[in-house]
């Protein structure tokens, strides 16, 4: 990770660039979000990317992990911490 590398939660991401999974951690009162998260491609190294936010409220979230695509609530996208690279680093 360079110093100009940025961590967000993919809820925070914006639209259509890539990034790489992190971590994945689940809230206290649904521990059973990780192993979902994980399940269903949500891996640490993991190439991803937010495609669209739902009107009205930014629910839910479009995502794209791997080839697959998913809506994801807000909350669950929360979980997801992604790296986005800086200009120049290749994914």
């Amino acid at each position: 990770m360079k110093q100009t590398d940025i961590i967000l939660t993919l809820e925070h991401m914006p639209l259509r660039q890539s990034c790489l999974v992190q971590t994945v951690q689940a809230p206290d009162h649904a521990p059973e979000w990780l192993r979902w998260l994980e399940e269903i491609g949500f891996i640490a190294g993991e190439q991803v990317m937010l495609m669209a936010r739902g009107v009205p409220g930014s629910d839910p979230l479009v995502v794209r992990v791997g080839t697959s695509t998913f809506a994801l609530r807000r909350a669950e996208a929360a979980c997801v911490r992604v790296l986005v690279a800086s200009q120049g680093t290749p994914q």
